[in-house]
Protein backbone atom coordinates (compact mmCIF):
# COMPACT_ATOMS: atom_id res chain seq x y z
CA UNK A 1 0.00 0.00 0.00
CA UNK A 2 1.67 3.19 -0.65
CA UNK A 3 2.19 6.16 1.61
CA UNK A 4 -0.72 8.24 0.19
CA UNK A 5 -3.39 5.53 -0.02
CA UNK A 6 -2.30 4.70 3.99
CA UNK A 7 -2.80 8.68 4.66
CA UNK A 8 -6.19 8.48 3.07
CA UNK A 9 -7.36 5.75 5.01
CA UNK A 10 -6.14 7.13 8.38
CA UNK A 11 -8.08 10.04 7.65
CA UNK A 12 -11.19 8.26 5.91
CA UNK A 13 -11.71 5.61 8.89
CA UNK A 14 -11.74 8.91 11.67
CA UNK A 15 -13.47 11.66 9.82
CA UNK A 16 -15.80 12.07 7.28
CA UNK A 17 -14.03 13.28 5.00
CA UNK A 18 -16.93 13.93 1.74
CA UNK A 19 -17.46 16.85 3.53
CA UNK A 20 -14.14 18.41 3.22
CA UNK A 21 -13.97 17.36 -0.48
CA UNK A 22 -17.49 18.37 -1.42
CA UNK A 23 -16.47 22.05 0.45
CA UNK A 24 -13.41 22.42 -1.68
CA UNK A 25 -14.71 21.38 -4.73
CA UNK A 26 -17.34 24.10 -3.88
CA UNK A 27 -14.86 26.42 -3.61
CA UNK A 28 -12.26 25.80 -6.29
CA UNK A 29 -14.45 25.67 -9.07
CA UNK A 30 -17.21 28.15 -7.95
CA UNK A 31 -18.25 30.31 -10.78
CA UNK A 32 -17.91 34.18 -10.43
CA UNK A 33 -19.50 36.78 -12.30
CA UNK A 34 -19.10 37.14 -15.94
CA UNK A 35 -17.01 40.34 -15.77
CA UNK A 36 -14.30 39.06 -12.96
CA UNK A 37 -11.29 40.00 -14.54
CA UNK A 38 -7.49 40.86 -14.22
CA UNK A 39 -8.78 43.92 -11.57
CA UNK A 40 -10.06 41.25 -9.43
CA UNK A 41 -6.66 39.82 -8.86
CA UNK A 42 -5.30 42.27 -6.49
CA UNK A 43 -6.97 41.06 -2.80
CA UNK A 44 -5.34 37.53 -2.77
CA UNK A 45 -2.20 39.09 -4.26
CA UNK A 46 -2.35 41.42 -0.87
CA UNK A 47 -3.28 38.28 0.80
CA UNK A 48 0.16 36.57 -0.96
CA UNK A 49 2.14 39.34 0.19
CA UNK A 50 1.46 39.30 3.27
CA UNK A 51 2.26 35.58 3.90
CA UNK A 52 5.85 36.82 2.47
CA UNK A 53 5.96 39.41 5.16
CA UNK A 54 5.33 37.18 8.18
CA UNK A 55 7.52 34.77 6.75
CA UNK A 56 10.42 37.44 6.22
CA UNK A 57 9.34 38.64 9.66
CA UNK A 58 10.28 35.45 11.22
CA UNK A 59 13.47 35.06 9.75
CA UNK A 60 14.57 38.40 10.85
CA UNK A 61 13.50 37.95 14.58
CA UNK A 62 15.34 34.95 14.79
CA UNK A 63 18.28 37.79 14.70
CA UNK A 64 16.82 41.34 16.02
CA UNK A 65 17.17 42.49 19.32
CA UNK A 66 14.46 45.59 20.37
CA UNK A 67 16.48 47.63 22.19
CA UNK A 68 18.14 50.98 21.08
CA UNK A 69 21.39 49.51 22.24
CA UNK A 70 21.27 46.59 20.03
CA UNK A 71 18.49 47.12 17.30
CA UNK A 72 20.36 48.82 14.81
CA UNK A 73 23.56 46.73 15.46
CA UNK A 74 21.55 43.30 14.56
CA UNK A 75 20.25 44.79 11.29
CA UNK A 76 23.63 45.48 10.37
CA UNK A 77 25.09 41.51 11.46
CA UNK A 78 21.58 40.64 9.72
CA UNK A 79 22.48 42.57 6.70
CA UNK A 80 26.26 41.53 6.91
CA UNK A 81 26.88 38.45 8.54
CA UNK A 82 23.94 36.36 8.07
CA UNK A 83 23.59 33.97 5.26
CA UNK A 84 21.03 35.41 2.40
CA UNK A 85 19.67 38.03 5.80
CA UNK A 86 20.24 41.33 3.51
CA UNK A 87 17.97 39.70 0.63
CA UNK A 88 15.18 38.60 2.83
CA UNK A 89 15.44 42.32 4.42
CA UNK A 90 15.34 43.52 1.62
CA UNK A 91 12.09 41.34 0.49
CA UNK A 92 10.31 42.78 3.68
CA UNK A 93 11.63 46.33 3.53
CA UNK A 94 10.37 46.11 -0.55
CA UNK A 95 7.33 43.97 0.60
CA UNK A 96 5.37 46.42 2.89
CA UNK A 97 5.20 48.82 -0.14
CA UNK A 98 3.81 46.65 -2.59
CA UNK A 99 1.64 45.36 -0.02
CA UNK A 100 0.00 48.70 0.39
CA UNK A 101 0.20 49.20 -3.58
CA UNK A 102 -2.04 45.89 -4.06
CA UNK A 103 -4.63 46.96 -0.97
CA UNK A 104 -5.27 50.66 -2.31
CA UNK A 105 -5.79 48.81 -5.86
CA UNK A 106 -7.77 46.10 -4.58
CA UNK A 107 -9.55 48.72 -2.38
CA UNK A 108 -10.15 51.34 -5.86
CA UNK A 109 -11.69 48.10 -7.65
CA UNK A 110 -14.29 47.89 -5.30
CA UNK A 111 -15.28 51.30 -4.88
CA UNK A 112 -15.39 51.98 -8.45
CA UNK A 113 -17.37 49.08 -8.96
CA UNK A 114 -19.78 49.31 -6.44
CA UNK A 115 -18.98 46.43 -4.79
CA UNK A 116 -19.55 48.06 -1.17
CA UNK A 117 -23.05 47.67 -1.49
CA UNK A 118 -25.57 45.86 0.28
CA UNK A 119 -25.47 43.46 1.37
CA UNK A 120 -21.40 43.58 1.61
CA UNK A 121 -20.90 46.44 3.63
CA UNK A 122 -19.49 44.17 6.19
CA UNK A 123 -16.73 42.93 3.69
CA UNK A 124 -15.90 46.21 2.91
CA UNK A 125 -15.87 47.13 6.69
CA UNK A 126 -13.68 44.27 7.41
CA UNK A 127 -11.52 45.41 4.64
CA UNK A 128 -11.15 48.61 5.47
CA UNK A 129 -10.00 47.39 9.07
CA UNK A 130 -7.49 45.30 6.93
CA UNK A 131 -5.85 48.82 5.32
CA UNK A 132 -5.64 50.35 8.72
CA UNK A 133 -3.87 47.67 10.02
CA UNK A 134 -1.53 47.19 6.84
CA UNK A 135 -0.04 50.93 7.25
CA UNK A 136 0.04 50.42 10.90
CA UNK A 137 2.37 47.69 10.35
CA UNK A 138 4.51 50.03 8.10
CA UNK A 139 4.17 53.10 10.77
CA UNK A 140 5.44 50.40 13.81
CA UNK A 141 7.75 48.71 11.63
CA UNK A 142 9.72 51.79 10.05
CA UNK A 143 11.25 52.57 13.64
CA UNK A 144 12.47 48.59 14.30
CA UNK A 145 16.21 49.58 12.18
CA UNK A 146 16.48 52.24 15.04
CA UNK A 147 18.36 54.42 12.52
CA UNK A 148 18.38 58.31 12.52
CA UNK A 149 15.79 59.24 9.96
CA UNK A 150 13.65 56.57 11.43
CA UNK A 151 13.46 57.88 14.82
CA UNK A 152 12.77 61.34 13.63
CA UNK A 153 10.03 60.85 11.58
CA UNK A 154 8.57 58.12 14.52
CA UNK A 155 8.87 61.20 16.22
CA UNK A 156 6.86 63.87 14.43
CA UNK A 157 4.55 61.26 13.60
CA UNK A 158 3.68 60.72 17.64
CA UNK A 159 3.86 64.54 17.89
CA UNK A 160 1.25 64.77 15.18
CA UNK A 161 -0.94 61.80 17.10
CA UNK A 162 -0.39 64.43 20.02
CA UNK A 163 -2.45 67.17 18.36
CA UNK A 164 -5.70 65.49 18.53
CA UNK A 165 -8.21 67.30 20.64
CA UNK A 166 -8.41 65.86 24.35
CA UNK A 167 -7.04 63.06 24.50
CA UNK A 168 -3.93 64.02 22.04
CA UNK A 169 -1.45 63.93 24.55
CA UNK A 170 -2.29 60.95 26.25
CA UNK A 171 -2.07 58.87 22.59
CA UNK A 172 0.98 60.28 22.05
CA UNK A 173 2.63 59.25 25.87
CA UNK A 174 0.85 56.05 25.42
CA UNK A 175 2.53 55.44 22.16
CA UNK A 176 6.12 56.55 23.25
CA UNK A 177 5.65 54.95 26.39
CA UNK A 178 7.24 58.18 27.95
CA UNK A 179 7.52 62.02 26.82
CA UNK A 180 10.16 61.20 24.44
CA UNK A 181 11.18 58.17 21.74
CA UNK A 182 13.29 56.21 23.09
CA UNK A 183 13.57 52.60 24.87
CA UNK A 184 9.72 52.24 26.04
CA UNK A 185 8.23 53.44 22.39
CA UNK A 186 10.81 50.37 20.26
CA UNK A 187 9.30 47.75 22.57
CA UNK A 188 5.90 49.17 22.21
CA UNK A 189 6.34 49.35 18.69
CA UNK A 190 8.07 45.65 18.60
CA UNK A 191 5.35 44.53 20.44
CA UNK A 192 2.44 45.85 18.24
CA UNK A 193 4.54 45.13 15.11
CA UNK A 194 4.81 41.46 15.82
CA UNK A 195 2.15 40.46 18.36
CA UNK A 196 -0.81 42.20 18.72
CA UNK A 197 -1.31 43.50 14.43
CA UNK A 198 -0.19 40.04 13.47
CA UNK A 199 -3.23 38.10 15.33
CA UNK A 200 -5.40 40.64 14.76
CA UNK A 201 -4.61 40.86 10.77
CA UNK A 202 -5.28 36.99 10.93
CA UNK A 203 -7.92 37.40 12.58
CA UNK A 204 -10.10 39.84 10.02
CA UNK A 205 -8.43 38.28 6.92
CA UNK A 206 -10.48 35.06 8.02
CA UNK A 207 -13.75 36.98 8.52
CA UNK A 208 -12.76 39.05 5.17
CA UNK A 209 -12.41 35.73 3.12
CA UNK A 210 -15.45 34.06 4.68
CA UNK A 211 -17.54 37.25 4.60
CA UNK A 212 -16.29 37.53 0.29
CA UNK A 213 -16.32 33.12 -0.33
CA UNK A 214 -19.95 33.25 1.25
CA UNK A 215 -21.47 35.89 -0.50
CA UNK A 216 -19.85 35.49 -3.79
CA UNK A 217 -18.18 38.23 -5.98
CA UNK A 218 -20.31 41.41 -6.70
CA UNK A 219 -21.89 41.92 -10.19
CA UNK A 220 -22.81 44.58 -11.72
CA UNK A 221 -26.61 44.44 -11.05
CA UNK A 222 -28.48 46.82 -9.16
CA UNK A 223 -28.70 46.38 -5.14
CA UNK A 224 -31.65 43.46 -4.47
CA UNK A 225 -31.56 42.39 -8.40
CA UNK A 226 -28.52 40.03 -8.46
CA UNK A 227 -28.58 36.82 -9.48
CA UNK A 228 -26.57 33.48 -9.17
CA UNK A 229 -24.08 33.15 -12.10
CA UNK A 230 -25.33 30.28 -14.16
CA UNK A 231 -22.45 27.96 -15.17
CA UNK A 232 -22.55 28.73 -18.74
CA UNK A 233 -21.97 32.25 -17.99
CA UNK A 234 -19.72 32.75 -15.24
CA UNK A 235 -15.94 32.31 -15.09
CA UNK A 236 -14.59 29.56 -13.48
CA UNK A 237 -12.48 30.56 -10.45
CA UNK A 238 -10.04 27.35 -11.09
CA UNK A 239 -8.50 27.23 -13.67
CA UNK A 240 -9.35 30.46 -15.29
CA UNK A 241 -9.37 32.94 -12.44
CA UNK A 242 -6.75 31.39 -10.24
CA UNK A 243 -4.56 31.16 -13.18
CA UNK A 244 -4.46 35.14 -13.57
CA UNK A 245 -3.87 35.43 -9.63
CA UNK A 246 -0.80 33.11 -10.37
CA UNK A 247 0.14 35.18 -13.13
CA UNK A 248 0.49 38.30 -11.47
CA UNK A 249 1.35 37.14 -8.00
CA UNK A 250 4.77 35.78 -9.99
CA UNK A 251 5.20 38.78 -11.87
CA UNK A 252 5.10 40.90 -8.39
CA UNK A 253 7.26 38.85 -7.26
CA UNK A 254 9.80 38.91 -9.58
CA UNK A 255 9.47 43.15 -9.48
CA UNK A 256 9.91 42.70 -5.46
CA UNK A 257 13.16 40.23 -5.89
CA UNK A 258 14.52 42.92 -8.53
CA UNK A 259 13.76 45.79 -6.02
CA UNK A 260 15.56 44.14 -3.11
CA UNK A 261 18.47 43.59 -5.38
CA UNK A 262 18.72 46.82 -7.55
CA UNK A 263 17.41 49.33 -4.79
CA UNK A 264 18.20 48.27 -1.09
CA UNK A 265 17.04 50.16 1.54
CA UNK A 266 20.33 51.71 3.38
CA UNK A 267 20.58 50.68 7.00
CA UNK A 268 21.44 54.39 7.79
CA UNK A 269 22.79 55.73 10.60
CA UNK A 270 22.05 54.52 14.32
CA UNK A 271 19.67 56.95 15.70
CA UNK A 272 21.02 60.00 17.39
CA UNK A 273 18.39 61.56 19.59
CA UNK A 274 20.81 64.74 19.35
CA UNK A 275 20.95 65.34 16.08
CA UNK A 276 18.24 66.41 13.83
CA UNK A 277 18.07 65.52 9.95
CA UNK A 278 17.13 68.23 7.58
CA UNK A 279 13.50 67.63 5.74
CA UNK A 280 12.53 64.62 7.95
CA UNK A 281 9.81 62.73 5.89
CA UNK A 282 7.49 59.79 6.83
CA UNK A 283 6.75 57.16 4.50
CA UNK A 284 5.05 57.54 1.09
CA UNK A 285 1.73 56.53 2.11
CA UNK A 286 1.41 59.21 4.82
CA UNK A 287 2.59 61.78 2.74
CA UNK A 288 -0.63 62.86 1.36
CA UNK A 289 -1.61 63.63 5.46
CA UNK A 290 1.91 64.88 6.41
CA UNK A 291 1.47 67.41 3.41
CA UNK A 292 -2.23 68.29 4.31
CA UNK A 293 -1.48 69.19 7.89
CA UNK A 294 1.40 71.69 6.83
CA UNK A 295 -1.12 74.15 5.81
CA UNK A 296 -2.61 74.24 9.26
CA UNK A 297 -0.66 76.55 11.72
CA UNK A 298 -1.35 77.24 15.12
CA UNK A 299 -3.12 75.50 18.19
CA UNK A 300 -6.35 76.02 16.48
CA UNK A 301 -4.66 74.98 13.21
CA UNK A 302 -3.56 72.12 14.16
CA UNK A 303 -6.92 70.71 15.72
CA UNK A 304 -8.68 71.64 12.57
CA UNK A 305 -5.86 70.14 10.35
CA UNK A 306 -6.09 66.70 12.47
CA UNK A 307 -10.49 66.61 12.20
CA UNK A 308 -9.79 67.57 8.28
CA UNK A 309 -7.14 64.13 8.15
CA UNK A 310 -9.42 61.86 9.77
CA UNK A 311 -12.31 62.91 7.20
CA UNK A 312 -11.28 60.70 4.78
CA UNK A 313 -10.75 57.43 6.70
CA UNK A 314 -14.19 58.20 8.33
CA UNK A 315 -15.55 57.82 5.21
CA UNK A 316 -14.40 54.79 4.13
CA UNK A 317 -16.08 53.02 7.33
CA UNK A 318 -18.96 54.84 6.90
CA UNK A 319 -19.09 55.14 3.02
CA UNK A 320 -21.72 51.77 2.23
CA UNK A 321 -24.13 53.33 4.92
CA UNK A 322 -23.84 56.58 3.07
CA UNK A 323 -23.99 55.66 -0.40
CA UNK A 324 -27.41 53.76 -0.56
CA UNK A 325 -28.64 53.99 -3.82
CA UNK A 326 -28.90 50.84 -5.88
CA UNK A 327 -26.76 51.18 -9.03
CA UNK A 328 -22.98 49.55 -8.99
CA UNK A 329 -22.54 49.93 -12.46
CA UNK A 330 -19.59 52.72 -12.68
CA UNK A 331 -21.49 54.92 -15.34
CA UNK A 332 -24.89 54.76 -13.24
CA UNK A 333 -23.07 56.19 -10.01
CA UNK A 334 -21.28 59.68 -11.73
CA UNK A 335 -21.22 61.51 -8.09
CA UNK A 336 -19.77 58.40 -6.37
CA UNK A 337 -17.20 57.91 -9.08
CA UNK A 338 -16.43 61.60 -9.33
CA UNK A 339 -15.67 61.61 -5.53
CA UNK A 340 -13.77 58.35 -6.04
CA UNK A 341 -11.82 60.07 -8.74
CA UNK A 342 -11.13 63.57 -6.43
CA UNK A 343 -9.76 61.84 -3.58
CA UNK A 344 -7.69 59.48 -5.84
CA UNK A 345 -6.00 62.94 -7.72
CA UNK A 346 -5.81 64.50 -4.01
CA UNK A 347 -4.26 61.89 -2.40
CA UNK A 348 -1.13 61.45 -5.77
CA UNK A 349 -1.14 65.63 -5.74
CA UNK A 350 -0.49 66.03 -2.08
CA UNK A 351 2.21 63.25 -1.89
CA UNK A 352 3.62 64.19 -4.92
CA UNK A 353 4.13 67.72 -3.19
CA UNK A 354 5.06 66.20 -0.06
CA UNK A 355 7.86 64.39 -1.84
CA UNK A 356 9.13 67.55 -3.21
CA UNK A 357 8.71 69.48 -0.70
CA UNK A 358 12.21 71.33 1.20
CA UNK A 359 14.14 70.27 -1.84
CA UNK A 360 15.90 71.57 -4.65
CA UNK A 361 14.71 70.56 -8.44
CA UNK A 362 15.59 71.74 -11.97
CA UNK A 363 13.16 72.53 -14.59
CA UNK A 364 14.13 73.53 -18.07
CA UNK A 365 17.97 74.52 -17.02
CA UNK A 366 16.77 76.51 -14.30
CA UNK A 367 16.87 75.70 -10.40
CA UNK A 368 14.26 75.92 -8.12
CA UNK A 369 13.92 75.08 -4.21
CA UNK A 370 10.35 74.00 -3.04
CA UNK A 371 9.33 75.42 0.50
CA UNK A 372 7.92 73.33 3.04
CA UNK A 373 4.31 74.35 1.76
CA UNK A 374 5.23 73.05 -1.63
CA UNK A 375 5.49 76.84 -3.45
CA UNK A 376 8.71 76.62 -5.90
CA UNK A 377 11.41 79.22 -5.75
CA UNK A 378 13.94 79.99 -7.99
CA UNK A 379 17.08 79.57 -6.17
CA UNK A 380 18.63 82.86 -8.75
CA UNK A 381 15.95 85.27 -7.41
CA UNK A 382 16.12 84.12 -3.90
CA UNK A 383 19.82 84.79 -4.08
CA UNK A 384 20.00 87.97 -5.95
CA UNK A 385 17.41 89.63 -3.12
CA UNK A 386 19.58 87.61 -0.54
CA UNK A 387 22.36 89.88 -2.19
CA UNK A 388 20.23 92.77 -2.36
CA UNK A 389 19.26 93.33 1.17
CA UNK A 390 23.07 93.18 2.18
CA UNK A 391 24.24 95.84 -0.17
CA UNK A 392 21.62 98.11 1.13
CA UNK A 393 22.57 97.10 5.08
CA UNK A 394 26.08 97.70 4.17
CA UNK A 395 24.74 101.47 3.04
CA UNK A 396 23.09 101.98 5.78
Amino acid sequence: MSIKRAINNFFEERYDMRVFRDFSAGQLHKRLPPHTGWGHVFGSLALMLYISQVLTGILLLVYYRPTPEEAHESIKHITGAVPFGWFYRQLHAWGATLMIIALLLHMCRTYFMGAYKKPRELTWVTGVFLFMATITFGFTGYLLPWNELAYWATTVGTEVAGAVPFVGQWVMEFLRGGPGVGHETLSRFFLIHVIILPWFTFAIIGLHLFLMRAQNLATLDPVGEEKKTPPECGIPFHPVHSAKEVSVALLTFGILASLAVLSPWEIGEPANPLVTPEAIKPEWYFLPTYQLLKYFSGPLGKIVGIMVSFVPFILMFLWPFIDRGKERHPKKRPLAVGLGVLAVAGALFFGAVGHLSESTVTIFGTEYEIDIKGFPHRIEESANHVAGSDSIDEHR
